[in-house]
């Protein structure tokens, strides 16, 4: 337990001391984030490189509290964190072509699954499949945890997102495997924890930093190892705590990231777009499109998938297929309804800065009326 709270203390402490510095010279050395208009939300020159302190707090506070003579598997997964830091880097920095990244993505998957050992052998009764062949199960463990990554870079399109949304994940987890004794893999998932709290305090709306694709590549690697490790453990017959249903309840954990990125891509590759070409598809787009802040999406969404995983928990005798297929149907009814309400155009009163009402006739003021991404004006 001990080891657990240390990991939290210098995960928080390391990153919250690194990102004003790492603020401080961004603007020195003018590296920004580029406002573009298609796919980013921000109007304002903001560092993306929030993802060094991150991982410099999660670095830390793995590698001075985890005995790795007990989990030897662990310096496998820093030096796929060490990978997928490098090359979240230099896209922040320098922008790379979406192979590379899927190169570099592989190959982190092949250390954490060669070498750390991270696998899935079963679908637990998921439509009924229970042991998977080696090959399958190889491909399965791949392409979960390439989409895993992928889902929270693409997640991560409002002010504190993707962190709230990995808190959340990474602190039950935590809690899980600190319950079972497995404290190497609590103090991974509470080293990034405590690294996200940090960051949070300078990413929630409004932003001074973002996490980069160096922080989202990062969380998106961490949460695909623990959520594996969680969905093997809990269904082992001799752990402390064991756990049925346990594929459910690791899909509902991620279950906004992952459908979200699934469904964006099922659209674009529909319409013969890149999966990875921008738009405003997300569902933090279609909130945003409601009026709603970014604040204020991430509390609802935060709350939403909080509340999935207490259902599906509660409903874990239920069996893997019906909560998994409730979650789906969950999540797609709710994007159902989104599309379904039309967002009401915001009328804005503009007064002129020389009025004057003794000398001056009162008159209408002009109306702007905005409509999604277009601007009418009504001149008097």
């Amino acid at each position: 337990m001990f080891d657990v709270l240390l990991s939290i203390v210098i995960a928080f402490t390391i990153t919250f001391l690194a990102i004003p510095v790492i603020i401080n010279v961004a603007e020195m050395k003018k590296l920004y984030d580029l406002p573009d208009g298609e796919r980013k939300l921000h109007h304002s020159l903001i560092t993306p490189l929030g993802g060094i302190g991150i991982f410099a707090g999660f670095v830390f506070g793995c590698l001075l509290t985890v005995h790795f003579d007990q989990a030897p598997e662990f310096q496998y997964f820093i030096a796929a964190s060490l990978i997928i830091f490098f090359l979240g880097l230099k896209d922040d920095i320098l922008i790379i072509s979406a192979i590379k990244k899927f190169i570099g993505q592989v190959l982190a998957a092949f250390i954490i699954i060669y070498y750390g050992g991270v696998q899935i052998k079963s679908m637990h009764g998921f439509l009924g499949i229970t042991q998977l062949p080696e090959m399958f199960s190889l491909l399965l463990t791949y392409f979960a945890v390439i989409v895993i990554i992928n889902s929270f870079n693409l997640i991560d399109g409002i002010d504190g997102l993707a962190g709230s949304l990995s808190m959340l994940s990474l602190s039950i987890l935590g809690f899980y495997f600190l319950n079972v004794n497995l404290v190497p893999y609590s103090i991974l998932a509470f080293s990034m924890a405590g690294s996200l709290m940090a960051f949070l305090i300078f990413n929630f709306q409004p932003a001074k930093i973002f996490m980069g694709d160096t922080g989202s590549l990062l969380i998106g690697l961490i949460n695909a190892i623990l959520v594996i490790k969680f969905i093997n453990v809990a269904n082992t017959p001799n752990v402390k705590y064991p756990i049925s249903s346990s594929p459910a309840i690791g899909f509902a954990l991620l279950m906004m990231p992952l459908l979200d990125t699934l469904r964006v891509f099922a659209i674009r590759i529909f319409y013969r777009r890149s999966p990875f070409s921008p738009d405003r598809n997300h569902i933090h787009h279609l909130l945003l499109d409601k009026g709603l802040s970014h604040r204020m999406i991430t509390i609802l969404l935060v709350s939403i998938n909080l509340a999935v995983v207490v259902l599906v928990y509660l409903g874990r005798s239920l069996g893997c297929t019906f909560l998994i297929l409730s979650v789906i149907a969950f999540f797609f009814g709710f994007i159902a309804i989104l599309y379904s309400i039309r967002s009401k155009p915001k009328l804005v009163v503009a007064k002129s800065p020389s009025f004057n009402r003794e000398k001056v006739e009162i008159k209408p003021s002009n109306i702007v009326t905005f409509i999604q991404d277009s601007v009418l004006e009504q001149k008097n």
